[in-house]
């Protein structure tokens, strides 16, 4: 079975998701993410998903549990690039990504976690919400 490559930069990781990804892949990755959280100290993941132009309801889960874990392990989490069709499907499938944070693009997640964004947002907006991130599942 093939493995999702996970990058260490500083104290962070990145993933970034190249194939179409199943069942299997995703539970594969989420395993292997949470040990390297722990190896390396990791206080953030940024998972990329530019290349996924679908995201079926099983993967979906797995990138919120994905986040979960990480948030559990002291790392926040934050999906970048995810295409506007895989955003349409997971809203029209009512697919509640609650507690994941995005960024449009890698250079915004990045910020994101350098600025030590916690997963509820950051203290100096109103609504707990960073001008640069989302949480899928809340209203924007």
């Amino acid at each position: 079975m093939n493995r999702i490559p996970i990058l260490r930069i500083g104290k962070f990781l990145l993933v970034t998701i190249q194939v179409d990804i199943h069942d299997e892949l995703a539970l594969a990755l989420q395993e292997d993410l949470s040990n390297r959280i722990v190896a390396t100290s990791a206080k953030g993941v940024l998972l990329d998903i530019s290349a996924l132009d679908m995201v079926d309801s099983f993967i979906a889960r797995a990138i919120a549990n994905i986040s979960s874990v990480a948030r559990l392990l002291d790392a926040n989490t934050v999906v970048v690039g995810m295409q506007p069709a895989v955003a349409i499907t997971l809203v029209e499938l009512g697919i509640s990504m609650a507690g994941v944070r995005t960024a449009l693009n890698m250079e915004r997640g990045m910020a994101i976690l350098q600025n030590g964004a916690s997963s509820t947002g950051t203290d100096d907006e109103p609504n707990g919400s960073s001008p640069n991130a989302h949480s899928i599942g809340t209203s924007w």
